[in-house]
């Protein structure tokens, strides 16, 4: 897997990821406008820039924003803070309206769970912020997720449309489930991901998901409702499977973002599996055919 990538498609290397179709789509330069070339204390690959947003690659163990006011944790605000300070005031205005904080998380018009690695898309303007939210309310950026599962896919490729709600359990962890009932009471929000099955290994498979709606741990709490898992997965996964210690972190990679820019530009932007998850994938017996 390595330097190559994967999905189909001729590529075009930009640092370290690919813009795989592009139009008027120059590289990360100290030149763009918005940039600021002084060196931040955290450094974060940037793998597309231009005016609107920038697309970066986003480190295993980084939060996206800070959890509350209090939460003085490294994050990917903060390092987009230090480096473009004025997109503090790009924001939800409708989380405005409504008190939420949304100081808490300029520019962000998604997020990545603090273990999952990969592409984060951020807004440098408020047109740009309102018009990407836009998008991604009406489904019009895709997105695709590299995911080792525990075990083999009875099917190789299928859709998993099951509602999530929301429980806390006894220590204050939050986790999504599918087991909506009456009892339970819980506010269900329809999520849905497409999945389909890359490799399989002799105790896992190599799978490609592709969430259709944007729910908080959409993939992980999918794939654990059709018995597969996420490897590694601490909320999900249950005390019977084992981690590899070799591994030490969840194997979920935002490796794909395609949609169409502010300015019109067809964009596909591609990451590589970070070297500790592709090293492990190099270590696992594949099943026999």
């Amino acid at each position: 897997m390595g330097n190559g990538s994967n999905f189909p498609g001729r590529a075009t290397r930009l640092q370290y990821g690919r813009v795989v179709q592009r139009l008027e789509c120059p590289p990360y330069t100290r030149k763009v406008p918005g940039s600021n070339p002084g060196a931040p204390t955290m450094e974060i690959p940037i793998i597309y820039e231009d005016g609107d947003f920038l697309i970066i690659d986003k480190p295993s163990g980084l939060l996206t924003h800070p959890v509350n006011r209090e939460d003085k944790s490294p994050s990917v605000v903060g390092w987009v803070l230090e480096k473009y300070p004025e997109i503090a005031h790009v924001h939800d205005e409708y989380g405005a309206s409504v008190g939420e904080w949304v100081d808490l998380r300029p520019g962000i018009v998604h997020r990545l769970d603090r273990e999952t690695s990969g592409l984060l898309l951020i807004a440098k303007t408020q047109p740009s912020f309102n018009y990407l939210k836009n998008l991604f309310a009406e489904r019009k950026i895709k997105k695709s997720y590299l995911a080792l599962v525990y075990g083999h896919l009875k099917n190789q490729r299928g859709v998993i449309d099951a509602p999530l709600g929301k429980v806390v359990d006894r220590s204050g962890q939050g986790r999504q489930t599918t087991r909506i009932n009456a009892k339970n009471k819980l506010k269900e929000k329809a999520a849905v991901t497409e999945y389909e099955v890359h490799e399989e290994y002799l105790d896992y498979s190599l799978v490609e998901a592709r969430p259709q709606t944007g729910r908080t741990h959409q993939i992980r709490a999918h794939l654990k409702s059709i018995g597969h898992p996420v490897v590694c997965d601490r909320i999900y996964a249950g005390k019977k499977m084992v981690c590899p210690f070799e591994l030490g972190r969840l194997f979920l990679h935002a490796a794909k973002l395609s949609f169409v820019s502010p300015a019109g530009s067809a964009i596909t932007v591609e990451s590589d599996l970070p070297k500790e998850l592709d090293n492990f994938l190099q270590t696992l017996p594949k099943k026999q055919k």
